[in-house]
């Protein structure tokens, strides 16, 4: 496969030695079917030791590698440079302290998550195998079980960048996992959490948190399922 030269300008930024972000463009060769995080690492390894940059499983499941590509948040890992075009644009996703280069500082939005309460909560005595459930009870909530903890829908919103407080959409995809499990016996407690006013009205429905999931999960909608259920039980 015939590689072409694509130029990665990427947003450096170094604590230690840099007042103000910066872009520096790198110059690499590529297959159509490379990755931007081959990019990246190729970037790292040959070029430019001093590169940060975020990584693991590198096939879209851990999450770890978000960042804003071309203007959208996305997964490096998961984006093929035959998609992006001669240049591109490679910095840390938005509203999140940058601890250096394409590395943000993550603290605030799993403290967000751990506000939700996004674990099982059933006090019954345990049964003795496990706690059953039809297949239509598990459809339910299936689409926000896909949830990794990316963080792209959260810092692609525009409500959250204008007020760091608001719980964001993947904390409230987190409850909705819950709320809607019916082994669960929390979903007051979680609707009482979101029913803040910086829970789940912050929300405008604005749908970016939608098209940046890579994980297509339908995130808007189950804002609004949230929505919904918190108006019927009367919260």
């Amino acid at each position: 496969m015939e590689k072409s030269k694509v130029t990665l300008k990427i947003k450096r930024f170094n604590p230690e030695v840099d007042k103000t972000p910066h872009w520096e463009n790198y110059a690499i060769e590529v297959e159509p079917t490379d990755r931007i995080l081959d990019g990246l690492n190729y970037i790292k390894w040959y070029q430019d030791g001093t590169l940060s940059f975020r990584r693991s499983c590198a096939h879209g499941i851990c999450g770890s590698d978000a960042m804003r590509i071309n203007g959208r948040n996305r997964l490096a890992c998961k984006v093929l440079f035959k998609e992006m075009g001669a240049t591109i644009s490679v910095e840390p996703i938005a509203g999140l302290p940058v601890l250096k280069d394409l590395i943000v500082d993550m603290e605030l939005f799993m403290e967000h998550y751990r506000a939700v309460l996004p674990y099982l909560i059933n006090d019954d005595p345990p049964p003795p195998t496990e706690r059953y459930q039809s297949p239509a009870d598990r459809a339910r909530f299936d689409d926000t079980t896909k949830c990794i903890l990316c963080a792209c829908c959260t810092t692609s919103c525009p409500s959250f960048w204008a007020k760091e407080d608001y719980l964001g959409p993947a904390a409230i995809v987190q409850a909705h996992r819950f709320i809607f499990d019916s082994r669960d016996q929390a979903a007051d407690k979680r609707l009482e959490i979101l029913s803040d006013s910086d829970g789940v009205w912050r929300c405008r429905t604005i749908f970016n948190c939608t098209d940046a999931c890579p994980r297509n999960i339908e995130v808007t909608r189950a804002i609004g399922e949230v929505k919904q259920e918190m108006l019927f039980r009367k919260m």
